[in-house]
């Protein structure tokens, strides 16, 4: 046998008992006591960076739900990257993909970690707002309003944004939460809860379809068939005007 071919079987020795040490013998040319400091700090590492990127859901598991949880996915997901900060988003396609539920999931373990994540996602965004083209103080009635690109509309079944230790509800409310995930000029990352009625709103600005904010909001007020459209209207400027200050909506279109 070549010299690669036995470093490549010491290797996946070596990785497969890392993974699994209960039932994967070490090589055998490598002390025990060496082996333990490999898979007290490969594990350490990667369990401790999990908890980091995942606070909630680390703060409302018990130690046991945790590190089981931490174990399963360090022994079965065969991950596609070896960067740390992409690790996060290998564990949320794990979670939602690859781990076989178990009795004492809570049901919303799934949306509550792809809402931690997003809050990361946006903030490791590598593009910055372009407010070209743009006039930052449009008239938002009158003009095309521009959703951020770095606002990211979200809906879940539970309110994700409020589960904690105090708040671990057993079943979903029968409405949606709308929640848009954010990062404004000064890249500060924030949430805004929104109800069916401004969610509807983002996701027709969010379309670019060239209508103007008075358009897009005489159209909510069709599709919910509200008896006084001037109320929309007026409701949706004041919503449309609190984005902006957070930068969710950056202004106007600048006509060409």
């Amino acid at each position: 046998m070549d010299k690669m071919a036995t470093f490549r079987d010491v290797e996946s020795t070596f990785t497969r008992h890392i993974r699994d040490p209960e039932h994967v013998p070490a090589p055998d040319d490598v002390e025990d006591r060496r082996m333990g400091i490999y898979r007290r700090l490969l594990y350490r590492n990667i369990e401790g960076f999990m908890a980091d990127c995942y606070p909630v859901l680390r703060q409302i598991l018990s130690d046991d739900q945790w590190h089981a949880l931490i174990r399963d996915y360090f022994l079965h997901h065969k991950a596609r990257t070896p960067l740390f900060p992409k690790m996060p988003s290998e564990f949320l396609q794990y979670l939602e993909k690859e781990r076989t539920p178990k009795d004492d999931d809570y049901p919303f373990m799934h949306e509550l970690a792809h809402y931690e994540w997003m809050e990361m996602a946006v903030n490791m965004d590598g593009r910055e707002i372009d407010t070209g083209g743009i006039d930052r103080e449009g008239d938002l009635l009158d003009g095309v309003p521009v959703l951020s690109p770095l606002a990211w509309p979200l809906a879940y079944r539970f309110p994700v944004h409020r589960i904690g230790p105090d708040f671990l509800p057993s079943e979903a409310p029968e409405q949606q939460t709308y929640i848009i995930v954010y990062r404004d000029l000064d890249d500060n990352v924030g949430f805004l809860e929104l109800n069916p009625v401004s969610a509807k709103l983002v996701e027709y600005i969010a379309a670019d379809s060239g209508r103007s904010g008075r358009e897009l909001l005489l159209a909510v007020a069709e599709e919910i068939r509200h008896p006084e459209p001037g109320v929309v209207i007026n409701g949706g400027l004041e919503i449309m005007e609190s984005m902006r200050g957070k930068d969710i909506i950056l202004g106007t279109r600048r006509s060409a």
